[in-house]
């Protein structure tokens, strides 16, 4: 098996890149206690529930499988990598008002890099850059009042570099990890549906992570180590979910929530980290 150093680098020339955009629920605040939990060691790396891919940008592993059920953000990513340059010249033709912003809000572009730039758009200029939609499926956020902010090219670009070896698939969880096999990495960072104090990510998903969905993942998590996989879950802390990961490590970890309404409502949440190394050989 490779080494650490290089196996999770893209490019050691290659500057650290942050994700493109922010995510309800996503982990960069909680990198410094994730991180350590990661195997030294792995070959490919799948993402499941991809959101921001916090943790993808953080490790930068060579190959790796980004997968989610939103159809919109992996079509993003998608045309980041291939098409970074459609994309931003799509965006240089946004304009950042309050009657473009709902212009472009209501209308969906033809074109695969026209529908990116879209998204970039209104994550970049909602309110608290934040993805949600209706019970349509329409994006419903607000603007954000950010007639200064500029959109920044170049980091477009360095994304488009840090995509170059990955995968981008549109599935559900399950499939996601059809072909994952022995000493691969998979990270699993599901929406939380337990109610459990300080969450409040539910409220952004457009269909909400049943329970019989929760038990089905721990269910993969198990098989998936049987198989010869790593494999790390985030999830809610809460007594219902350490139940069905009692073959795994548990890691609290806590983070202050920087997304959302007001922010007397923002509070320090708390989570599960479940780990389990596979001892295959």
């Amino acid at each position: 098996m490779k080494s650490a150093t290089s196996q999770l680098l893209l490019n050691p020339s290659l500057e650290k890149c942050l994700p493109l955009f922010r995510w309800a629920g996503g982990k960069r605040r909680l990198l410094s206690q994730i991180k350590p939990l990661i195997p030294k060691d792995f070959n490919h790396y799948y993402e499941p529930f991809c959101g921001g891919s916090a943790l993808f940008f953080e490790l930068r592993p060579k190959k790796a499988t980004l997968s989610d059920k939103n159809e919109e953000l992996i079509n993003c990513y998608k045309q980041v990598k291939s098409n970074a340059e459609a994309v931003i010249s799509s965006l240089q033709n946004l304009k950042n008002t309050k009657a473009d912003y709902y212009e472009v809000r209501k209308t969906i572009p033809e074109t695969p890099a026209g529908r990116a730039a879209r998204l970039i758009y209104l994550m970049g200029l909602s309110f608290n850059g934040i993805y949600r939609v209706n019970a349509d499926g329409g994006f419903n956020v607000p603007y954000g009042k950010k007639r200064g902010k500029k959109f920044d090219y170049e980091h477009i670009r360095n994304v488009s570099k840090a995509f170059v070896d990955t995968e981008f698939v549109h599935s559900d969880f399950v499939t996601a990890v059809d072909g994952a096999k022995q000493g691969d990495l998979i990270y699993f960072d599901p929406p939380y549906t337990v109610a459990h104090g300080n969450n409040g990510f539910v409220q952004y998903n457009e269909k909400i992570f049943s329970w019989s969905d929760q038990v089905k993942l721990s269910e993969l998590a198990s098989s998936l180590v049987q198989r010869g996989c790593h494999v790390v879950v985030s999830n809610a802390a809460h007594v219902s979910i350490a139940k069905i990961y009692t073959d795994f490590e548990m890691k609290i970890v806590s983070r202050h929530s920087g997304i959302g309404g007001p922010l007397k409502s923002r509070r320090q949440i708390t989570e599960y980290v479940f780990t389990k190394k596979t001892t295959a050989s």
